[in-house]
């Protein structure tokens, strides 16, 4: 018996937004809207849409002694997330800056802050909440020997998921434990390196050739690309007036792994992250747009 439908292993970060017209070229300055600070960071991104959707679910992560930090607990809790693996202290809270264009198009630089203290050392010593999880979900806004400690200390019959964000390539090890990993496009590239064709098949099929046990390829309006060993197979979109996407593939990919957690079929699993993931993108925000599984059931 697992305790948690999922265990997220993962960053917290504060995210300082501004709304502009245009990004800004090489030099060049733009004015913006009002910053906003919202808790974000893809750990914490995912532990809240999964838990808003009704997963029972877990944050190991670490977080600064100061405002951020309170206000990244704060939105834990409030989302019903245990936070008895979030670490407080050791750097300030990670930030992330964030500007939204018109479209909803985001980008964002991170400073990791004490998401990059999270060392192999705190996974250890939370071992007993990772062998408590029923999936574990991971990204890379924290140091990748710490994920690697992660993939080694798995409960026997538990699943990993990860997202490679932002993108590196990855050691065997952790490719052999994913089910699945999931990629948008860059991230594909940049873990296949020369070896990516020209479709998003193509991707998958050299992508599994590395080790995973399954793989998931998000093509934003066009969906996804589910694929393992029994083959390879499309995900529709859910077409929406898009407001701000931030957020919205950590709750794609938090949804998935609980869908999975659940015995669903991976396609099955996608298509309801899907519609998580779609009605994410129609509010702004990332964590206060994330939906309850009743939201989802109506779009």
């Amino acid at each position: 018996m697992y305790d948690y439908d999922l265990l997220v292993v993962g960053s917290a970060n504060a995210d300082l937004v501004i709304g502009v017209e245009r990004r800004p070229a090489a030099g060049e300055t733009v004015l913006g809207s009002d910053l906003v600070v919202h808790p974000g960071g893809k750990g914490a991104n995912q532990s809240v849409a999964a838990a808003r959707l009704g997963a029972r679910t877990a944050l190991l992560a670490r977080v600064g002694d100061d405002a951020h930090g309170r206000l990244l607990l704060d939105s834990q809790r409030a989302a019903g997330v245990d936070t008895a693996g979030v670490l407080v202290g050791g750097a300030p809270t990670g930030v992330a800056l964030i500007t939204v264009d018109p479209s909803g198009d985001n980008s964002i630089v991170v400073s990791p802050g004490a998401n990059g203290r999270l060392t192999p050392e705190d996974v250890r010593a939370d071992a007993d909440l990772v062998r408590a999880s029923r999936v574990v979900s991971a990204q890379l806004e924290i140091p990748l020997e710490t994920v690697v400690e992660t993939v080694r200390i798995l409960a026997p019959g538990s699943r990993f998921v990860l997202n490679p964000s932002p993108p590196r390539p990855l050691p065997a090890e952790v490719l052999a434990a994913c089910d699945p990993l999931i990629v948008n496009e860059h991230e594909a590239r940049v873990v296949l390196g020369d070896g990516a064709g020209p479709e998003p098949e193509d991707w998958a099929t050299a992508l599994l050739a590395l080790g995973p046990r399954s793989v998931v390829v998000t093509l934003g309006a066009r969906g996804a690309l589910v694929a393992d060993a029994d083959g390879a197979a499309r995900v529709p979109s859910v077409r929406v007036e898009t407001v701000d996407t931030t957020g919205a593939g950590d709750s794609f990919t938090a949804a998935l792994a609980w869908r999975l957690g659940l015995g669903e079929p991976l396609s099955v699993a996608a298509a309801y992250a899907a519609r998580v993931g779609a009605v994410a993108v129609t509010r702004p925000g990332a964590q206060e747009s994330f939906p309850t599984a009743e939201e989802v059931e109506s779009l």
